[in-house]
């Protein structure tokens, strides 16, 4: 079974020095939602969403220290150094960040988070869909997606030339 993604991952007491130093910058927001959005731009710049395809074996990596030194991951990944950035902050509990499942172009699992930045107010947070034109508050799923709407836009173009 691919790792965090129907559970989450505990976080560790002890984090990448690297990672230590994002994590104090954070504990200066201004708010959760600042925090939050501080945390996203810095891991959406940091890395890039993969494809299952091009890097399948990393959907296995549970290693904090070998996930922040990575420049491409997957969703789960993705989604865990999140938690732990924000859950070290100390503007968030475990209960404020939930993962979601959905699929996209129908076919892959993929892996977001809804993150509780007040009582009332949650956010749709695709770290991994930041890479493919996913802005923060959305997520990939369905054919809402850059690969898959070139594809799809291009099977759009062809059904005349078949038909």
């Amino acid at each position: 079974m691919i790792p965090n993604l129907f559970r989450k991952a505990k976080i560790p007491d002890n984090i990448p020095k690297d990672m230590q130093v994002i994590v104090n910058k954070l504990k200066k927001a201004k708010s959760k939602g600042d925090c939050l959005r501080k945390a996203y731009d810095f891991l959406s710049k940091k890395y890039y969403g993969c494809s299952i395809v091009t890097k399948f074996f990393d959907l296995f990596v549970t290693d904090l220290d070998k996930l922040w030194k990575k420049n491409e991951t997957h969703c789960t990944n993705l989604n865990y150094l999140l938690r732990v950035l924000l859950i070290k902050s100390g503007f968030f509990k475990e209960e404020d960040i939930k993962p979601k499942i959905t699929a996209i172009g129908h076919i892959s699992i993929h892996q977001y988070l809804k993150v509780r930045i007040n009582d009332n107010k949650f956010v749709n947070v695709d770290l991994w869909g930041a890479s493919h034109k996913v802005k923060l508050g959305s997520y990939a799923h369905g054919f809402r997606h850059s690969l898959f709407g070139k594809i799809s836009t291009k099977l759009k173009n062809l059904l005349p030339l078949i038909f």
